[in-house]
């Protein structure tokens, strides 16, 4: 895959901007298109990758796996669940990994600016799963 700045890269753009093309524009590609999806998500390189948040993180990208690029979707920290119906995904992005969790895959360069919409609908709707960060 690409080579990539440090994982103590200060930002997600300096991360981003350590990618080598055609993977650098992916991921920048499904960065806007996340942040775009409601105003409350924030983002930071957790896990040694892009990650994003609302209470807590929901969003992760896998960029090292056999799949170019991946976005996987968890419910936070703490143990729970999430009814796989409950989730509206006519192009059938999502593939289910367990209770908790699901990923959606971009096999080819390109794939992310073809998938804009439907990502943007399924994350408007996960966020409403992921439940509030607990005041510490």
């Amino acid at each position: 895959m690409g080579s990539r700045k440090s994982p103590s890269a200060g930002s997600v753009a300096d991360y981003i901007a350590g990618l080598s093309p055609p993977l650098r524009g992916d991921v920048e590609a499904l960065r806007c298109a996340i942040l775009a999806s409601a105003d409350d998500i924030g983002e930071e390189i957790k896990w040694n990758a892009p990650s994003f948040c609302t209470g807590e993180h929901f969003a992760t990208m896998r960029l090292n796996g056999k799949v170019p690029l991946q976005l996987i979707l968890h419910l936070g920290a703490k143990k729970s669940s999430i009814a796989h119906d409950s989730i509206e995904d006519p192009q059938r992005l999502l593939q289910w990994l367990g209770p908790d969790r699901a990923c959606i895959s971009f096999r080819s360069p390109g794939a992310v600016a073809k998938q804009v919409a439907p990502v943007q609908h399924i994350v408007r709707q996960w966020v409403h799963h992921v439940p509030a960060r607990a005041a510490g």
